[in-house]
């Protein structure tokens, strides 16, 4: 007789566990970015009351009879489909279709390999764009976290060179140099007039290798631009005298940009130099892409994790951008030639994981201006909701009744 207590104390235990999913999706149906859950029940083990036959020559089969105890929580699952778009300001981004943007603190760089796809889960996922520059030069999320994509390096003939090192999004430095300009005298004739003009110094990912005549070039981490490249700038701060050590130079300024603005269909994040006005291209924003979206891990503050169950997490770009830029892999700096054994070779092409190949984003396309809304439907918690409610009090009555019938039993000695 105790079965049936003990069955529908675990069915109030998963309404229960219900209820709680139900009234998170209820507290977020407001929150931007919010992907809502759902509880799905199963039911709980059975005694074997009598077994099942398949019968004989002489009489039919006969089914198994079962007793079960109750119901459990199944799973809890997460669903990613986007819903609703608000408005927001300029720089507010939203994803349409599956992805995610990445985020991190600026540490997290470091701990990329180029060689391990599964380094790239160290990073964070989230669906909320409000993205800003803040005073340190790093575009960040509103809750502080750097955002990672690709940065520009230089200009070549008029185009972006564009490194393929996942990095936090900085701004780049600006370097006042002296120049001239074409000014007339009081007698109309052309005249040299000193003159000055800020250079844009962009990071650079090139360092040289080895001492002397037989240092050369090759491509490294990529470091921030910080000294001055100019040799009339390159004096110690303290005394004004020409110096090449860089440790006694003033550190260059960030560069100043009006107008800055993310481009929906590539993620370039663009601005205008307020020295001259011209666009300068920062550099573009990375789409995180898993292989089960909705089997990604909540950790808070609208953020998600790789981790078991999501499958592998790849490097996009927006419209396919990395083939116009020419970068196929993520740091491919760090990959290296390889002998048959796997050992590393002195010679030959390197070798880079698929993991870590820069893909298209596909469908997934962007939108600027807009922050996702939650995908909360309240008409469907809310029925669910009384469901629930119903349920809990259906099972509820079940131990009364029991309580009832063995109160009976027990009163029978009188």
């Amino acid at each position: 007789m105790t079965g049936s207590m003990y069955a529908s104390i675990a069915g109030l235990r998963t309404h229960m566990q219900k209820l709680s999913v139900i009234g998170n999706n209820v507290a977020n149906v407001n929150t931007e970015g919010y992907k809502k859950q759902r509880t799905v029940f199963r039911d709980s083990v059975y005694s074997m009351y009598t077994s099942g036959s398949n019968g004989t020559e002489v009489i039919g089969g006969i089914n198994p009879s079962q007793i079960g105890y109750g119901s459990r929580v199944g799973s809890i699952d997460l669903n990613m489909s986007s819903s609703s778009y608000n408005p927001g300001s300029p720089m507010d981004c939203a994803l349409t279709g599956d992805g995610f943007f990445l985020v991190g603190d600026k540490e997290v760089a470091k701990s990329i390999d180029g060689t391990d796809p599964n380094s790239l889960k160290s990073l964070t996922l989230t669906r909320v764009g409000d993205f800003q520059f803040k005073a340190d030069g790093y575009l960040c999320d509103g809750n502080g976290n750097p955002v990672y994509g690709f940065l520009v390096t230089g200009m070549e003939d008029g185009k972006p060179v564009v490194s393929d090192q996942l990095v936090p999004i900085r701004k780049p430095r600006w370097e006042k140099v002296p120049t001239t300009k074409i000014e007339e005298d009081d007698d109309g004739n052309e005249i040299a007039v000193p003159d000055y003009k800020y250079e844009i110094r962009y990071p650079t990912d090139i360092v040289k290798e080895g001492e002397g005549d037989d240092a050369k070039a090759v491509v490294g981490p990529l470091t921030d631009t910080v000294k001055p490249q100019d040799k009339s700038n390159r004096v110690d701060a303290s005394t004004g005298e020409a110096t090449e050590d860089e440790s006694k130079m003033k550190d260059l300024d960030l560069a100043e940009f009006s107008s800055i603005s993310i481009d929906k269909g590539s993620g370039a994040i663009t601005g205008y130099s307020r020295e001259g006005n011209e666009p300068v291209i920062i550099g573009y924003l990375a789409i995180g892409s898993v292989s089960n979206p909705n089997g990604v891990t909540h950790v808070g503050d609208s953020y998600y994790q790789c981790q078991e169950g999501a499958g592998d997490l790849r490097v996009c770009m927006l419209g396919g951008k990395q083939k116009e830029l020419g970068i196929t892999n993520v740091n491919s700096y760090m990959c290296q030639a390889l002998n048959e054994d796997g050992t590393p070779a002195e010679d030959g092409n390197p070798v880079y994981p698929a993991g870590t190949a820069i893909l298209g984003t596909g469908g997934t396309k962007m939108m600027t201006g807009f922050l996702e809304g939650p995908n909360v439907d309240l008409a469907e918690e809310i029925s669910a909701l009384i469901t629930t409610q119903r349920g809990y009090q259906a099972n509820t009555r079940i131990i009364t009744v029991t309580d009832s019938m063995l109160e009976e039993l027990v009163n029978m000695k009188r």
